[in-house]
């Protein structure tokens, strides 16, 4: 099984890319199913990353990075280099995708996806918006296309 999160805020511009994606996949699959593949709009909520890839063999994360590097660049990391613990916390707001992929390896052990990608975006803008900035735009429509092929080969 494969399952590909988005991540981000719709109101934060570029934030909203890893959103974006996962939503332009979900209207992919909805044309052209595949029923191996899952796609989830998880939006800030890093609880709910980890309780949805529960299950999968194959995991992708897509979100945006503000990193200082140009706008637009995009990066594909492993997951086992991005997975953090959280520290010690009972706010559930401060638990973030990077903390469900070590916190879910520990607890759901070998129900839990051992192949994960993370792409990231790098936003040109993070304050109030609705809109994502015409780089950024390019570079989702990029990772979607390349997403679409692994989900074709995702028999």
């Amino acid at each position: 099984m494969l399952t590909i999160i988005g991540c981000g805020n719709l109101n934060r511009s570029d934030d909203a890319v890893g959103v974006i994606v996962a939503q332009q996949l979900q209207q992919y699959l909805a044309q052209q199913p595949h029923p191996n593949t899952r796609v989830y709009d998880c939006g800030t909520a890093g609880m709910e990353v980890m309780f949805q890839a529960r299950g999968s063999t194959k995991l992708i994360i897509i979100d945006a990075s503000a990193t200082g590097s140009d706008a637009g660049a995009i990066f594909k990391i492993p997951g086992e280099e991005l997975a953090a613990l959280p520290e010690p916390s009972y706010n559930l707001h401060d638990f973030r995708w990077d903390n469900a992929l070590a916190a879910g390896r520990q607890i759901f052990k070998d129900d839990f996806p051992q192949d994960v990608t993370v792409y990231l975006i790098e936003a040109a803008n993070l304050d109030f918006g609705l809109e994502l900035t015409p780089v950024v735009r390019d570079a989702a429509d990029t990772i979607v296309a390349e997403i679409t092929t692994i989900i074709q080969q995702n028999v």
